[in-house]
């Protein structure tokens, strides 16, 4: 497993921006994948966006889809989440995670993550 440590998170008004770090640290050798969700007060944790280490390949959940990028710098083995539109529905507490075992080529669980950081608060007011 990994050690995560998010940071980045705060209060934004409607159609303002933020970006989320997670730095990694803990294990050698990089993972195959990092994510990051998100999960709001009484609803379940979901998926926002992954990247695949290796390749640098991205994907995202639907509802970010064009407002939200993620990437990653090896070097400080440390993922992003660049958060821009923000809006209300956007309020959340935000987890990076990451998978260290083989699997699947689209992560998009959380049962598929084995490290979680401890989550930082993005708050959007309208």
């Amino acid at each position: 497993q990994l050690q995560l440590v998010e940071s980045g998170g705060g209060w934004v008004q409607a159609g303002g921006s933020l970006r989320l770090s997670c730095a990694a640290s803990g294990r050698t050798g990089s993972p195959y994948v990092m994510g990051w969700f998100r999960q709001a007060p009484g609803k379940e944790r979901e998926f926002v966006a992954a990247i695949r280490w290796s390749s640098s390949f991205t994907y995202q959940a639907d509802s970010v889809k064009g407002r939200f990028t993620i990437s990653r710098d090896s070097a400080k083995n440390t993922v992003y989440l660049q958060m821009n539109s923000l809006n209300p529905e956007d309020t959340a507490v935000y987890y990076c995670a990451a998978a260290t075992k083989s699997g699947g080529y689209y992560r998009t669980t959380p049962g598929e993550y084995d490290s979680w950081g401890q989550g930082t608060q993005v708050t959007v007011s309208s």
